[in-house]
């Protein structure tokens, strides 16, 4: 199963958010729903880069970098 670690940006919040999933599509989707933590706050979240990794423990490597 491949795992992406991703790059969000809100221009609302002027801020990049890191991070890793499984299903790329959704965790976005998720990102821009209200709910508690930092990125619920805002509602503008975009994709700015994302990278394939083959496993969960190469892309949360990547995401510690």
């Amino acid at each position: 199963m491949s795992c992406f670690f991703y790059i969000l940006f809100s221009k609302e919040a002027d801020r990049y958010y890191i991070g890793h999933t499984s299903n790329i599509e959704e965790r976005v989707r998720k990102h821009n729903t209200h709910h508690k933590g930092f990125t619920g706050k805002y509602c503008d979240w975009k994709l700015a880069f994302c990278e394939e990794y083959p496993s969960k423990e190469l892309a949360y490597k990547r995401e510690r970098q």
